[in-house]
């Protein structure tokens, strides 16, 4: 069985050190063997990479890259939280956040972005339970956000 570091490394993934939150909150809470991790964007380094609405100043293929950034910085916080990814038992739900345009609805897509980095990563420990919303705003015009439900090791 290969483990988390080691499909990152196949990837060419680095995970970043945990930004600080930009608010009153903490990059994940544990209660129990759940992880509730916050919503996470395409920072990189610290520093939004990409930002506006999908269908209007972004493609689906930029969003689908926003919502892997996004994903990748998620990971990073169960990291920071629990010490090694191989504790995850599994991903539970992931809520993405789609900062969308009028009339825009390839939502799915997009946050399909994050499900499937998540599953190249953790296997089928990745698979999870998932809702892909629209939205006319997110906070700093970050064009996906991603929380995730995370069972761990006790």
């Amino acid at each position: 069985m290969t483990t988390a570091a080691a499909r990152l490394e196949e990837l060419g993934v680095k995970l970043p050190a945990v930004s600080a939150p930009l608010a009153s909150y903490v990059p994940a809470k544990r209660l129990g063997s759940a992880l509730y991790v916050s919503g996470q964007g395409p920072f990189v380094d610290g520093r939004l990479v990409v930002k506006g609405k999908l269908g209007r100043d972004l493609t689906v293929e930029q969003g689908i890259e926003a919502a892997r950034l996004s994903a990748i910085n998620a990971l990073a916080a169960i990291a920071h939280a629990i010490g090694d990814l191989d504790r995850v038992k599994g991903i539970v739900k992931l809520n993405g956040y789609v900062n969308s345009a009028d009339g825009f609805d390839k939502q799915h897509m997009v946050v399909n972005g994050a499900s499937e980095f998540l599953v190249s990563v953790l296997g089928d420990r990745g698979r999870h339970a998932r809702a892909a919303v629209g939205t006319n705003a997110l906070p700093m015009d970050v064009p996906v956000e991603i929380e995730l439900v995370v069972e761990v090791e006790d």
